[in-house]
């Protein structure tokens, strides 16, 4: 028999009514009726060609080919237990691999998983440059950030943010604009200095460059420490900054403690 061809249920009921000797008390173990148990172990033994169960005047009594196989499958149902454990063994692990922008790393992220490692220092890290395009599967990722209007196909929840602010160095002159690929048409069109991504633009700014208008979330240290300064207000933003993982991932418990920490 093909091992995809497994008759599983059945023979996870068999192992109840063996132990028991009772379609009732098996069905009471497994939630089901006494009469689906009995379908379960008839439908097993015309699959297997065997009769497994007699009925006689002591009660339910198991046949020799059903005594026969009772010691390998007990054996291949905790083998069954181990494996499920071993998978399982990752969502309680202390490592996290994390796929993220570049800037959003250096800028907002690393600072942030310092802070939540001060209380476990247990856990570890491994950080991946990314953007939008994620491979979960080859990158062995547990969570990823991406800038978006959602979540795209996956699992994700939204970075607090109060949308893009325009930044410069405190007493610069502000004349000038300073672009980056996804920033504001605008700033592209009439920018005099140009750069790789939000973050660059926004040391450009620090360094008195120009000005840059950059997601809030990615400024809000530097503004902080006083490296830059807001120049008018907020301007909220349909796109941002979202914590994201395909379902698998995402319901992990390690994960969403991260996602806890990080949306705070």
């Amino acid at each position: 028999m093909k091992r995809t061809h497994l008759p599983l249920n059945g023979l996870r009921v068999l192992d109840a009514a063996a132990r028991h000797l009772s379609f009732t008390r098996a069905a009471d173990e497994l939630a089901v009726t006494p009469a689906a148990v009995g379908q379960q172990i008839r439908a097993l033994e015309d699959t297997l060609g065997v009769v497994l169960f007699r009925r006689t005047t002591k009660g339910l009594e198991l046949t020799p080919e059903g005594e026969a196989g009772l010691a390998p499958l007990r054996h291949g149902f905790l083998q069954f237990e181990e494996a499920v454990r071993a998978m399982q063994a990752g969502q309680t692990s202390k490592s996290l691999t994390i796929a993220a922008p570049r800037d959003l790393t250096a800028k907002w992220l690393m600072p942030r998983l310092a802070e939540i490692a001060e209380g476990d220092g247990d856990l570890r890290f491994v950080l991946i440059a990314a953007d939008d395009d994620l491979d979960f599967t080859e990158a062995n990722l547990d969570l990823a950030i991406r800038w978006g209007d959602g979540p795209g196909g996956n699992e994700g929840e939204a970075l607090e943010s109060e949308g893009m602010i325009t930044v410069a160095r405190p007493g610069a002159k502000v004349d000038t604009r300073i672009s980056w690929p996804g920033c504001l048409a605008s700033d592209a069109a009439a920018s005099a200095v140009r750069v790789g991504d939000a973050g660059l633009a926004l040391d450009a700014a620090a360094e008195g460059l120009g000005h840059a208008t950059v997601p809030e979330l990615l400024a809000a240290r530097d503004i902080a420490a006083g490296r830059v300064m807001v120049i008018g207000v907020a301007t909220p933003s349909k796109q941002g900054y979202w914590l994201v993982a395909p379902t698998p991932q995402w319901r992990q418990k390690k994960v969403q403690a991260l996602v806890d920490a990080l949306t705070r």
